[in-house]
């Protein structure tokens, strides 16, 4: 039960292809070697990229729009004694 020798092997080729027939299996093929490059452009693209620059951080609002803001309650931090 070891692995199989080239007739085995001629014998799966040869029922697989009265199956599908020579024209599937070349698309199929086809469709198998496109996906294979574009994995590799995906990943060649994603590694040379830009590194991914992080959000900038939110803006403090300025005095002047806080009180153009009519819904801003200004409130001034006391310490306790």
């Amino acid at each position: 039960m070891g692995s199989f020798s080239i007739w085995h092997w001629l014998i799966v080729l040869l029922v697989v292809v009265l199956i599908f027939g020579t024209k599937k299996l070349k698309n199929i093929g086809s469709d198998l070697g496109g996906a294979v490059k574009g994995f590799k452009d995906g990943v060649k693209g994603g590694s040379e990229g830009d590194p991914a620059t992080p959000a900038p951080p939110p803006q403090q609002v300025s005095t002047a729009q806080r009180q153009a803001d009519g819904n801003t309650v200004d409130v001034e931090a006391k310490s306790k004694s």
